[in-house]
């Protein structure tokens, strides 16, 4: 179970890595713009300072996971790694699945966005909590 927990925490990790290259680097680009809703190109640039900052919150989630998992694996059961790195995944993972929540507290229209975010943290997460 534990492979398969590492699986889906480390997909959960790499979506939000892609998700911070499209708010903080590629935002400005109509077809990133597209994707998140925003009206037009002059929105967009008002944004952008917004959208780069929330991009990084989506990295430091997927750096902080990522770290996780590998202290998981460096340490045996019960070690300091081991207890480090499950509870800094079930941090970084819950965050994700509570953050996707907040997004679908916006409206409706946010269900796929708040199911593409959440649904890889949450199966990691509950798989972590049994590995």
């Amino acid at each position: 179970m534990a492979i398969i927990a590492t699986v889906f925490g480390a997909l959960a990790a790499l979506l939000h890595v892609y998700i911070f290259v499209m708010e903080s680097v590629q935002w400005t680009q109509p077809r990133i713009w597209k994707r998140f809703g925003v009206e037009d190109q002059a929105a967009a640039d008002t944004t952008k300072p917004m959208a780069y900052n929330q991009g990084f919150y989506n990295l430091f989630l997927a750096v902080g996971a990522t770290l996780g998992i590998v202290l998981f694996w460096a340490g045996d059961a019960a070690t300091v790694a081991d207890v480090a790195g499950r509870t800094l995944v079930l941090f970084c993972l819950g965050s994700m699945v509570a953050a996707s929540l907040v997004l679908l507290s916006s409206g409706s229209k946010y269900l796929r966005a708040a199911l593409t975010q959440g649904a890889l943290p949450l199966v990691g997460f509950v798989l972590f909590l049994f590995a």
